[in-house]
């Protein structure tokens, strides 16, 4: 398929080839410690300072590891606040350093990284003081919404909210005020069974979320993604809706409740169904229109029932169209 002055973003990057020139590591903040990687002393740790751990998943030569360190990290509030509350520690998911898991287990970087579908850089991952996972961020978070979970997390406000409803009413950026219409977006009422139809993709978006906007004004318009979206039904639901919705596992539930079981936090985000209903993968992240294509070829295609890492899906996909000389640029 042929995409047109499409601007190719990736969040993520695939492992370099041997002897291939790669970007080298990026200077993370020097508040970032150097641990022994037993992820159960670095949690006690934390506990111990009345932090939290933070643990960040990133990879040589990724965009938007570089924009979270240089545009995220730089900005004195943030990293104020992330060097005070949390104990942070970087890996790499290339890396072949041994981790302790907080169950004891050991593992390299990679198969820790593998253990737990890491997909995209950067991944953060907060730790409570039992060593239990409060959040995960999947992919990247522009610094306004970035710090709001750091706030969350920090003031251990799990306890008392989700944080898909503390961001909705903590994070206000310029944006519209109204969900965006697409014609091809599914009508009421919404029967998500599958029953051997195409592939489904659920969007999940809000009002005020300049994502949201950026996602209908840019990645939407493109020919190639447009061209994809035929083989999908796609719906979309703002998170805090109460249309009923009949999902792809056969429940009957508010559409804000049924993101709610899927632990939806970010908007947009979009989780992908197979044929059979059943989960096939999700973006929970910063969109950019080469990232939300190859999304859609990968589930479309089936490539994510024969290929579980889609970092290596999108590295052949950027592949091919270099050699058919599509340019590829990773941040824009």
């Amino acid at each position: 398929m042929k995409l047109p002055a499409l601007v190719l973003c990736l969040f993520l990057l695939p492992a370099p080839a041997s002897g291939a020139a790669a970007a080298g590591p990026l200077a993370l903040p020097p508040w970032f410690t150097e641990t022994f990687l037993d992820l159960r002393e670095d949690v006690a740790k934390a506990a111990k300072e009345n932090r939290r751990l933070m643990v960040y998943f990133g990879q040589d030569g990724c965009p938007y590891c570089k924009e979270l360190i240089l545009t995220n990290f730089s900005q004195k509030r943030i990293a104020d606040k992330a060097q005070k509350n949390f104990l942070s520690i970087s890996l790499n998911i290339w890396g072949d350093r041994e981790v302790t898991w907080t169950d004891g287990k050991k593992y390299s970087e990679k198969r820790l990284a593998a253990f737990l579908k890491i997909q995209f850089t950067p991944t953060l991952v907060f730790f409570d003081e039992r060593g239990a996972i409060v959040a995960r961020l999947n992919g990247y978070y522009p610094p306004h919404r970035f710090e709001a979970v750091l706030d969350w997390v920090a003031g251990r406000r799990e306890r008392r909210m989700a944080l898909a409803e503390y961001l909705r009413t903590a994070v206000r950026e310029p944006a519209g005020e109204q969900l965006h219409n697409e014609p091809f977006f599914l009508k009421p009422p919404y029967d998500l069974r599958r029953r051997g139809a195409k592939p489904l993709a659920v969007f999940f978006e809000t009002p005020y979320c300049a994502a949201c906007d950026e996602l209908h004004r840019e990645g939407f318009r493109r020919a190639g993604i447009a061209e994809a979206l035929k083989r999908f039904d796609v719906a979309r639901f703002a998170l805090g809706e109460r249309t009923p919705v009949m999902t792809p596992a056969g429940d009957r539930l508010a559409a804000e409740d049924w993101a709610r079981s899927l632990g939806i936090s970010y908007t947009p985000s979009v989780v992908f169904f197979g044929a059979d209903g059943r989960e096939a993968f999700r973006i929970e992240a910063y969109l950019r229109p080469f990232h939300l294509w190859g999304s859609l070829e990968y589930v479309a295609s089936g490539a994510y029932l024969r290929e579980p890492s889609f970092q290596r899906f999108l590295q052949k996909r950027a592949e091919e169209l270099r050699v058919r000389g599509e340019a590829v640029d990773l941040w824009r």
